[in-house]
């Protein structure tokens, strides 16, 4: 691991949208065969049909919710450190967005470089220096950790690229201590998955087939935001 190198990237996207809706999980096997029959497999996909892979993901907050509770800047930019089943890296990320723009920023450095983010001074020269600074300006600290499995597909429209996916077996922990563990915690939305749909400008009409195929309907959810309700019923610390 000691010979992995950083990756920094940032992407910038204007007139970006995204809409997302909660599906009963008995829908969920239908949707995903129209997926693979009308869109192609993400080019970072495993398993039979490259499409699918394991997401554990630590969301950061203040003591006082405020990422939660969408409080000034706070309900705009969202930090997270992202790793993909068990891989030996991790990706420090933020995410600002407004109604007319999505900018991202996300960095690659091994897991293994964790404890550069639990001192109180960044290291000017870890490549992560920039993702320990803001969270410390900002005074945000790790609070849960939300795992599921993604089946993601990709397609064109008239505006550019299109994204569409599915989360199975949503599942949320409080801090795990750095363990990025797929697929352990609690049950998050059981019965239901999430459906997400990324675009540019305008619905693309792919988009506007399966919707219609299958009826959605348009539902704005927060993983880390129904994560953190359902702790706040079993862990004493998370409610305040």
């Amino acid at each position: 691991m000691a010979n992995l190198e950083s990756v920094h990237s940032r992407e910038t996207r204007l007139n970006a949208r995204e809409i997302k809706f909660l599906i009963d999980t008995s829908m969920a096997p239908r949707i995903q065969e129209w997926m693979r029959a009308n869109l192609e497999p993400d080019a970072n996909g495993d398993g039979p049909f490259r499409d699918q892979y394991a997401t554990s993901s630590l969301y950061f907050d203040t003591e006082a919710l405020d990422v939660f509770n969408r409080r000034g800047s706070y309900g705009r930019s969202k930090y997270r450190i992202r790793r993909y089943g068990l891989s030996p890296v991790m990706f420090l990320e933020r995410k600002f967005r407004t109604d007319k723009l999505l900018a991202k920023r996300r960095t690659t450095v091994p897991i293994t470089e964790f404890e550069h983010l639990e001192g109180d001074t960044p290291d000017a020269g870890w490549a992560g220096c920039w993702f320990h600074r803001r969270v410390l300006v900002r005074r945000l600290r790790p609070l849960v950790q939300l795992s599921y499995i993604r089946t993601a597909r990709l397609g064109t429209s008239t505006t550019g690229p299109v994204r569409m996916t599915i989360d199975f077996d949503l599942r949320v922990l409080p801090l795990p201590d750095r363990a990025f563990i797929p697929g352990v915690g609690l049950p998050l939305l059981e019965g239901r998955n999430v459906i997400e749909m990324k675009y540019r400008v305008a619905l693309p009409a792919v988009f506007k087939q399966v919707i219609e195929q299958f009826q959605l309907e348009r539902q704005p959810v927060s993983k880390y935001r129904a994560g953190l309700i359902q702790l706040r019923g079993y862990d004493e610390c998370l409610t305040s």
